[in-house]
């Protein structure tokens, strides 16, 4: 795919949604965190669900804190493999008091040394709560970066990079979300809609005539 395909996708994709954000419900670098990292395997909406009720009674690390891991499970025990997010949740807090000043640091290192917090985490936190053009790349963007040919690749990191270097700077911010929202509800895994896609005269998919 060359540039010039590139720029018009996502200006299309610009246009439809000028101003992209992530689907969790947050109001704080630090509420944005944690509600990443309980939305590792679940939906958002089931973490919004958890976190609409658990940010009313804690929205900080000494709050999150105070609650302990038995507090806390008692609010995120909707969401999948909630003991483990209980565990680094806490951890994470106690860390951030102690080697932030309670702040959510704003540099990829000191976020990947947080318990439950990997790359995909970091770079969603970066790019959403600190404005850094940083790409997570998710099972969506994976899969609309490859079948599209945006910038294909044979692994997560790979997909990253590629996208990172290949997508316009004026686009490069808000990438992320408009591939990751374009691969939630248009170009899906098993169904792509690509009848009804903005994109499709410009997707280099080749069985999306199947789909027509």
């Amino acid at each position: 795919m060359n540039r010039e395909k590139r720029t018009e996708i996502f200006t299309r994709l610009r246009a439809e949604n000028p101003n992209p954000t992530t689907e969790l419900n947050y109001s704080t670098p630090f509420e944005l965190l944690i509600a990443v990292i309980l939305s590792a395997q679940a939906t958002d909406v089931g973490v919004n669900k958890a976190t609409d009720k658990l940010y009313p009674v804690a929205n900080t690390p000494a709050a999150i804190l105070a609650l302990g891991v038995d507090g806390l499970k008692a609010y995120v025990k909707t969401i999948g493999l909630f003991n483990s997010k209980a565990e680094n949740v806490i951890k994470t807090c106690r860390i951030l008091l102690e080697q932030h000043g309670g702040e959510v640091p704003d540099q990829r290192e000191a976020l990947e040394a947080l318990p439950g917090v990997g790359r995909k985490t970091a770079n969603v936190v970066l790019n959403t709560a600190f404005g850094q053009p940083a790409m997570a790349v998710d099972t969506h963007i994976f899969r609309v970066s490859n079948r599209t040919g945006i910038a294909p690749g044979k692994n997560v990191l790979e997909v990253e990079k590629r996208l990172v270097r290949l997508v316009p700077g004026e686009f490069l911010l808000d990438a992320h979300h408009w591939l990751i929202l374009h691969g939630r509800y248009t170009c899906t895994a098993r169904k792509p809609k690509c009848g009804a896609c903005i994109i499709e005269d410009l997707c280099e998919f080749k069985q999306k005539r199947d789909y027509l």
